[in-house]
This record gives C-alpha cells, structure tokens and sequence, in this order.
C-alpha cells in the first residue's frame, strides 16, 4: 500500500515581499490544487500575523510529492518564494 504524504506547517514573509508573494499564491495555489496527486492544499495568511502563512498539504504518493516540489522550484512561485522562511513538517501517513 502506498503511504500519503502530509506536509504541515507555515511560512513567514518579510515585509518588503509580502505583496509579491501574497499576489503569487493565486496561482500556485490554483496550480498545485490541479496536480494530478495532489489531495489537498490550503494557505492561509494568519489573522494575527500578517507575515505569516498557515500551510497543509496533502499528496496521494511519496511521487505525486516529489514531483509537486520539482514543478515548485522552477515556477514563478519558487522564484517570488525564494527568501521566504519555511517551518514544515513532512510525514507519511
């Protein structure tokens, strides 16, 4: 049986890129949510930390993750990404 992968956590934004990124995350959000092993995705900007994102995501194989993390490093969004702060945890379920 193949295990899901689950990755949960969140970003934080400095100011000066958080208009950039925030107009970014339409469409990697809209991109990733139409990936063929992608289960779930949500960010969310934190209503008391508006440099923060809240992050899950959800993939059908350890694959479906691996290729979602490729299509993200050469994307628009990885480019306007690329000095975020990430704090993810990954976990096979």
């Amino acid at each position: 049986m193949t295990s899901k992968v689950s990755l949960s956590g969140y970003i934080i934004v400095a100011d000066p890129d958080l208009d950039v990124v925030k107009e970014a995350l339409v469409e990697h959000i809209r991109l990733t949510r139409a990936e063929d092993g992608c289960l779930s995705f949500t960010v969310t900007q934190c209503k008391d930390n508006k440099n923060r994102f809240d992050v899950a995501e959800l993939f059908r194989t350890q694959q479906d993750f691996d290729l979602h993390q490729q299509r993200v490093q050469n994307s628009a969004w990885g480019r306007v990404s690329k000095n975020v702060e990430r704090h993810y945890k990954i976990e096979k379920l």
